[in-house]
């Protein structure tokens, strides 16, 4: 397998080893020590509601890969209060908007896992990812190659968007 060079998510990676698990405290989710802080930029986060948060996917698929998550650390989404789930399904509609109009996307897509045998990388704290789509944003690498191409910088993704976000 060949590798792309990205230094910049060793930090992240070193984290979430230890937040794979589904019973994970928020004291050691990955997610929650990213909350804590004031460092919002560092960490890609666009912008916190009452709520819920956007950030900016560190394992991204294309540029723009957001995840929306309520502030609460919780693994079930019936477990979160009905103005939780509301704040983030409508975060989850102004995403879209935003990365459709900043970005170009031609087409989103919105997925939740939940819980690990579905494919959730950080059981214990759920969040929604919102993937901007582009015709033709798929090639050969990943399969012949075992190799994802990552070619854009988070740090100008961030920049792009984050105007939008403290305009909601």
């Amino acid at each position: 397998m060949e590798y792309l060079y990205a230094p910049w998510r060793s930090a992240y990676t070193e984290d979430v080893v230890r937040t794979k698990e589904e019973n994970t405290s928020a004291g050691e989710c990955v997610f929650c020590q990213k909350l804590a802080g004031n460092a919002d930029e560092q960490h890609f986060i666009l912008r916190r509601f009452k709520h819920t948060v956007v950030l900016l996917n560190l394992f991204p698929y294309n540029a723009g890969h957001l995840l929306v998550m309520p502030l609460q650390h919780c693994a079930a989404l019936d477990a979160l209060d009905t103005e939780t789930q509301q704040e983030m399904i409508w975060l989850v509609s102004k995403s879209t908007r935003i990365l459709e109009d900043v970005l170009g996307a031609q087409g989103i897509n919105i997925g939740l896992n939940l819980g690990k045998a579905a494919g959730a990388g950080v059981p214990s704290h759920l969040h929604m990812h919102v993937l901007p789509r582009w015709s033709g944003d798929t090639n050969f690498l990943p399969i012949l190659a075992e190799t994802k191409q990552v070619s854009f910088d988070l740090n100008k993704i961030y920049a792009k968007l984050k105007p939008a976000f403290d305009a909601l």
